[in-house]
């Protein structure tokens, strides 16, 4: 019997070894980056802490090119951490210089950290592409929740379908994506019919010298039904890229409404239906001017004003982490600065991080650069931010505001040298002058200035 086993299984190598090899090609992209920060005064405050650490990512994109018009495509990233940080992911969470902890209900309503959500390995997206007479398209994880220019772009992944067709100079595409499968999900009963979902259609004209796109979003929030509230959401987001010469513009905004909270009847006797009511806006205008460039931006997005009970006026897009202005003020990008700005809690305080999402701001932005030499870049920047709301919380009908509307003011410097065509190197500073909406509603809280020393090594392939 040992005979015959080692017989067959020399024979299936050797069928092996004789078939044809498949003729699928490979291109490997993807980027590397090591990043060192050093911030003053995280906590805005007096007689506060310093900190000062590294943190990098590897990331592999390769595409298989299958046939012509049959391609799949994968992005994992490996070694998203802090140096000298022994935990891949456990009990810890360091912020945006890794993948974020998941914390998830354990036993007897404890709360676990998700020991798998980091590994040394991770893949992020898995898609194939592939064009038909109608069109493209692309199913699998993708890259979701970008659109337009960098104001709204998030760049997640998640599953979705998508398809897109050529239209004249115009290009359609129809999407739908997969938020949260509740059916199989632990600690939910597995509610059927619960889950959270989009879809979307939008069109891109192109022509020489301009592009211009209409989404239409619509979210379907199931998850927290029936005992819950339903959301169902509605997104309409134009935009609009063009060049003049030596001027260049963008601009994009959004219009959110629909129903924030929903109730099934019989709803729950303390409770009422939420409307959505919510803007964000955004252009840039940049002008080049041989080896120098100058501009200004703006963007604002809406928060909710807690004055009336029945609606909603938050932006939930707009402000994303692909758009910094500053350094420090609301850039999750370099993960320095530890109080910051959120829907629910705008006031500082440790536990309330930079999120990704920038709801209630308004930023005015100024910058310029010089290019030296074809290798060398140097750039300044100014920002001024406020909130577009002071509200802060409500209680018994009653709602407590911000002492001020002023995030603060900061100035940037950044010089980046070309080392090789596809790696560089960053060096920058940056200086707040903290604003008084840093206080919350005390007015006697003591605040102080901020700024941050920074220094990148990025290698793109």
């Amino acid at each position: 019997m040992k005979k015959l086993l080692v017989v067959l299984l020399s024979l299936g190598l050797i069928a092996a070894f004789s078939m044809t090899a498949s003729a699928a090609d490979m291109k490997f992209g993807g980027g590397y980056y090591v990043v060192g920060a050093y911030e003053n005064n995280p906590t805005l405050t007096e007689n506060s802490y310093s900190k000062a650490f590294f943190y990098t990512r590897t990331r592999l994109q390769p595409v298989f090119q299958i046939a012509e018009g049959l391609t799949f495509t994968a992005r994992m990233d490996a070694l998203e951490k802090q140096w000298g940080n022994t935990n891949m992911k456990g009990g810890t969470d360091d912020l945006t210089s890794s993948r974020r902890a998941v914390s998830q209900v354990g036993a007897a309503g404890t709360t676990q950290i998700n020991q798998k959500i980091q590994e040394s390995l991770e893949f992020e997206r898995a898609y194939v592409t592939f064009l038909t007479g109608l069109g493209m398209f692309q199913i699998g994880y993708q890259n979701v929740d970008d659109w337009g220019t960098d104001f709204g772009n998030y760049s997640n992944s998640r599953p979705r379908a998508a398809f897109a067709t050529k239209l004249g100079p115009m290009t359609l595409n129809l999407v739908y994506e997969k938020l949260y499968e509740n059916d199989t999900a632990i600690n939910t009963g597995h509610q059927v019919d619960a889950d959270n979902d989009t879809y979307a259609i939008s069109g891109v004209y192109n022509a020489k010298g301009m592009e211009a796109g209409l989404l239409y979003k619509y979210y379907m929030l199931n998850s927290s039904a029936p005992a819950g509230a339903k959301s169902t959401r509605n997104l309409i987001s134009p935009y609009v890229k063009a060049t003049f010469g030596p001027v260049y513009i963008e601009g994009e905004a959004t219009y959110w409404f629909g129903k924030y909270a929903a109730y099934e009847a019989p709803a729950p006797a303390t409770t009422q239906d939420i409307d959505l009511q919510a803007y964000s806006a955004y252009f840039k205008v940049m002008g080049n001017f041989g080896p120098a460039y100058a501009g200004v931006q703006f963007g604002y997005v809406s928060g909710n004003d807690l004055s009336d009970d029945t609606k909603n006026t938050t932006a939930w897009s707009g402000g994303g982490p692909s758009w910094s202005p500053a350094l420090l003020l609301m850039n999750d990008g370099y993960n320095t600065q530890s109080g910051g700005v959120s829907a629910a809690s705008p006031g500082l305080s440790a536990a309330n991080p930079v999120t990704s999402s920038k709801y209630n701001v308004i930023v005015y932005n100024a910058f310029g650069g010089f290019n030296p030499t074809p290798k060398l870049n140097l750039e300044a920047a100014l920002t001024y931010a406020t909130v577009a709301q002071k509200a802060l919380s409500k209680t018994g009908g009653v709602v407590t505001e911000a002492v001020s509307d002023k995030l603060g003011t900061e100035i940037d410097i950044k010089a980046t040298y070309k080392i090789y065509g596809n790696l560089t190197y960053m060096i920058g500073a940056g200086y707040l002058m903290t604003g008084d909406y840093f206080k919350g509603a005390d007015s006697n809280k003591k605040i102080d200035d901020d700024y941050v020393l920074l220094n990148q090594l990025t290698l793109s392939f």
